[in-house]
């Protein structure tokens, strides 16, 4: 079609340049100015006609795939106008008056009936059809990094910060002890009747001994040493057991940041177990594939950089339906799946009571309080502590929602005759008990 329209454009520009007589000039001109017009207009019915089939058509077909009916991609081509106008409004009438095509349609499709479309208009079938006639300009991909590679940065045990101070407390030992070590040769060479200026310093004793010597230097030395040995391995075994900041890599990738971010897509949905249990639970496959039986493609943003692209993307989507057994061309489940081993990445330890439900449904508390910002998370990983002291600061502070939450209604008001204040924290309710936690 639009090919057949730049051959008509062309053939009018050549006449216009080779006509001398001017009324005829100005006819051709015309004709230029009304076939611009309706190029735009073509245009603007390929965008409409995107927006109808995205509002009324792509739940069940795709342009250059099979989904719940066939796909739909150069249509008009295969039937004619007359017959998608009859077809789109009222297919059922169709089927039901015996036309041949329509009922082949029916069949092969699993007999799934398709929903009638009489609010649409002859201009909108034809805007829609527009749509899935146009072909693009073929545009040449950028080339990504890497594919299905996600490389991490390496994470430190220690913090910067307490290296920083580590290699400052280093140079200042380094300063004092140079500084207490030329002060010693200066007594000796002092009181060994020996003048010699600084520069020409050479002492006879190793500097060694002459630091052995002096008692003072060497019991602050080791003193010294050994508080910093203390501090440093205090530090490090107060980390044994603490994964923040873990992000394992899964088996397979699964983007916080496009669906609760992108898409918000609420974490109970998912995790609808948090809700009613002491766990939150590994959502099953099958609630994936609620959404991923019509989504077998990524279209969204990409980010060549880290190797984030659809083709990336996609892959993994393909990974699910191998997991899972779905025939993407047949639609139906093979029955051949795949166990998905994913790695676990809250663990509390077991001598720890913990209750999602308690603090989800009584409480209220957003997931993001503990696991921090999961929408922008592209891969998982632990934000907080998890540490004893970390909920027990957070019981200190976090006051009881006690408005229109009758499970503490009664409690409320005895306590808040017994502390005499308004407001209720955690501790205030025995947050603070360690039968709450560890029994």
């Amino acid at each position: 079609m639009l090919e057949t329209r730049k051959n008509n454009l062309l053939k009018i520009i050549n006449n216009f340049l080779f006509l001398k007589n001017v009324k005829s000039k100005s006819m051709l001109f015309f004709l230029l100015l009304i076939f611009s017009f309706s190029s735009h207009s073509q245009d603007l019915d390929v965008n409409k006609g995107k927006s109808l089939f995205n509002a009324n058509c792509a739940a069940c077909h795709k342009l250059n795939k099979n989904l719940i009916g066939p796909a739909l991609a150069g249509v008009s081509e295969k039937y004619e106008k007359e017959w998608l106008y009859t077809w789109i409004k009222n297919s059922s009438a169709m089927i039901k008056s015996g036309d041949e095509r329509a009922v082949a349609i029916w069949e092969e499709y699993n007999k799934a009936a398709m929903n009638a479309f009489p609010q649409l208009s002859n201009e909108d079938i034809d805007n829609i059809l527009a749509y899935t006639d146009y072909k693009p300009e073929p545009v040449v991909a950028a080339t990504a990094l890497s594919s299905g590679t996600v490389q991490l940065e390496p994470q430190s045990s220690l913090s910067q910060d307490l290296v920083l101070v580590a290699l400052i407390i280093i140079l200042l030992v380094l300063t004092t002890m140079l500084y207490l070590v030329n002060k010693t040769l200066r007594d000796i060479a002092t009181r060994n009747g020996i003048v010699v200026e600084e520069k020409q310093i050479k002492p006879s004793t190793p500097i060694w001994k002459l630091f052995i010597r002096n008692q003072f230097l060497v019991f602050c030395s080791v003193v010294f040493f050994l508080l910093s040995s203390a501090y440093f391995a205090y530090g490090w075994l107060m980390q044994v057991g603490i994964d923040q900041g873990y992000m394992p890599i899964q088996p397979i990738h699964y983007s916080h940041k496009i669906h609760s971010g992108a898409n918000q897509i609420d974490c109970q949905y998912c995790h609808s177990s948090a809700r009613v249990s002491k766990h939150s639970g590994i959502p099953s496959l099958n609630v994936c594939m609620n959404c991923h039986e019509n989504i077998a493609e990524y279209n969204g943003e990409e980010d060549l950089e880290k190797g984030y692209t659809k083709e990336f993307y996609t892959s993994e989507i393909k990974k699910l339906y191998k997991a899972v057994g779905w025939d993407e061309e047949k639609r139906i489940y093979t029955g051949d799946v795949e166990p998905v081993k994913w790695v676990r990445i809250h663990n509390l330890p077991d001598f720890v009571y913990f209750n999602h439900s308690q603090h989800v449904n009584v409480a209220g508390i957003e997931c993001q309080t503990c696991h921090g910002p999961v929408e922008e998370m592209e891969i998982a990983y632990q934000h907080s502590s998890l540490t004893m002291g970390w909920c027990i600061n957070c019981h200190r502070e976090s006051n009881i929602k006690v408005k229109d939450n009758d499970y503490y209604t009664k409690i409320h008001e005895e306590l808040s005759k017994k502390y005499g204040v308004e407001k209720l924290t955690i501790a205030q309710m025995g947050g603070l008990e360690c039968g709450k936690c560890h029994y």
